[in-house]
């Protein structure tokens, strides 16, 4: 969808694909403005990233961007006219879901062929981008305790050991006043799972209060985990209250800092990247820059053997027939749509959110009319390559290549599961400019236009706006990104890392009834 963008982009609009009936404003448009490339007169002043009305749209008809459906006009639009969601309607429409028609096997890069960063290697074979000692709670009542020990593991107590990216807890919310079994209760383990045996951590504690429905005895039994040098358990109850598990805590991390600070980078295959991609505060040039220009980045990532786990089910929705397409089987294809139908038939039934057809009032304000519009650039961050493998929340993630994880829209909880997943990365796209970083692994941003990555430079990573611009294409943004992967995976801090960020989005899905 984004081949048109290689062309340098001039003008006041952009026409996105031949059989588009609006464009989008390149800057603002005042009312009166000719443009000449689609023989109309601007009858509306428009904001930066909004859509027009490239000719005379009747109502019912279908409204076109990228040659897809976003919406349907309820009333009689004529060419000049802004189009937006006070003339956009949101119903459902028939899609071709299509399953493999367009799969196409990855050209894939020898191994010799391959770009390298600089990476920690594990004992057990598996590489980390960040060395960090991790404290997890089981249960909200156990957070403060997690963080108490967390704090006290200052810059200035930790200057000895350099090699260690810092002492971070992973709290959260639950763990108790939950169902005692079935997914609610599974998926919060296994997202607790995945961090404690995340390669970017080099130890980890783990503290419970004794007495809440996530037993410790549960989590380990049922995620297979062992408690060893790098895995350490508390109970509260058991180990004589808050203060004296805190300065267990503290002895405990003291005891673990030699050990994990005696590490060493060395050049490894991009082939053990993992990225989560992320969108937040999209806006109207998303689908233009920020997120194709990420799409190329993981083409030429999942070429070096390397792995992207695409999420946000929510927004996806309404081009998944896109993905559905390119699935390397039915049965991957299957599992994307049953995915779906989940959402739509049994979690969001009758709910005002995302996937029924409202998006935020930031995205509002970018530009998007609503969920099938913002899906067509979230979509895009994914590439052009097949899709292998579909998981539920916070599974661990083995296949290469394009993935897709479901979850919800809501960044911290997404970056949570891809994390959990495996994810050794996260590159986040943003139009509006969200501020966000997940530790224990690095966050790029990218912004989508100038305006704001100047304006908010010491959070941005990278600007996409020079497509925008007409000083940089697709393909060379994208160079770029994958650059940027390789350098932040090498141990170069990020913006985020640099801001501190990070402590708090550590967010599993509650999906289930609190009693």
């Amino acid at each position: 969808m984004s081949d048109t963008l290689n062309k340098v982009i001039a003008g006041p609009v952009i026409r996105l694909h031949p059989e588009d009936n609006v464009v989008i404003a390149r800057t603002d448009v005042a009312i009166g403005t000719a443009v000449p490339s689609d023989n109309f007169v601007c009858r509306s002043q428009v904001t930066a990233g909004y859509k027009i009305a490239a000719r005379a749209i009747v109502k019912g008809e279908a409204v076109r961007k990228y040659n897809v459906t976003i919406g349907f006009a309820n009333t009689d639009i004529a060419a000049g006219t802004m189009v937006h969601n006070h003339n956009v309607e949101f119903r459902e429409f028939d899609r071709d879901h299509a399953f493999c028609a367009d799969y196409r096997a990855v050209d894939m890069l020898a191994d010799e062929q391959r770009a390298t960063f600089q990476g920690i290697v594990r004992e057990n074979g598996e590489i980390a981008t960040r060395n960090y000692i991790g404290i997890l709670s089981t249960v909200n009542c156990s957070a403060t305790v997690a963080h108490k020990i967390a704090q006290w593991f200052t810059p200035e107590r930790l200057a000895d050991y350099p090699n260690v990216d810092g002492v971070v807890a992973f709290t959260h919310g639950i763990g108790c006043g939950m169902e005692m079994s079935g997914e609610p209760m599974a998926l919060l383990r296994r997202t607790m799972a995945g961090y404690a045996r995340h390669p970017n951590l080099a130890a980890a504690l783990v503290i419970g209060l004794g007495c809440e429905r996530n037993q410790l005895a549960g989590l380990m039994e049922q995620e297979g985990l062992s408690a060893g040098s790098r895995l350490h358990t508390f109970i509260m109850q058991e180990s004589g209250g808050t203060r004296r598990t805190i300065e267990a805590g503290i002895e405990a991390v003291r005891a673990l800092l030699p050990a994990a600070n005696r590490v060493t980078r060395t050049a490894v295959s991009a082939s053990h990247l993992k990225i989560g991609l992320q969108c937040g505060g999209s806006d109207g040039f998303s689908s233009i820059t920020a997120n194709p220009a990420l799409g190329a980045a993981v083409d030429l990532l999942v070429r070096h053997g390397g792995t992207a786990i695409l999420s946000e089910t929510p927004e996806i929705y309404g081009v998944e027939h896109t993905l559905t397409r390119r699935a390397v089987s039915r049965e991957v294809g299957e599992k994307l749509l049953e995915r779906i139908r989940w959402w739509k038939e049994e979690y969001s039934v009758g709910r005002d959110v995302q996937i029924n057809g409202k998006v935020s009032p930031g995205n509002q304000i970018g530009g998007l009319a609503n969920i099938f519009e913002k899906s067509i650039g979230s979509s895009m961050k994914g590439g052009t390559g097949p899709l292998m493998e579909v998981y539920r929340y916070a599974e661990p993630v083995k296949q290469r290549g394009l993935v897709f994880m479901d979850t919800p829209g809501f960044d911290p909880v997404s970056a949570t599961g891809q994390i959990a997943g495996g994810a050794n990365l996260i590159a986040f796209t943003t139009g509006r400019g969200s501020m966000f970083g997940a530790k224990p692994v690095p966050s790029l941003k990218l912004a989508t236009n100038t305006r704001m990555f100047e304006r908010l430079i010491e959070d941005m990573d990278l600007n996409c706006g020079g497509i925008l611009d007409g000083v940089a294409s697709v393909e060379s943004t994208g160079r770029a990104i994958f650059d940027a992967m390789l350098a932040a995976a090498s141990g170069q801090r990020t913006k985020s890392e640099l801001l501190g960020l990070g402590d708090h989005e550590f967010v599993p899905w509650q999906i289930g009834i609190m009693s």
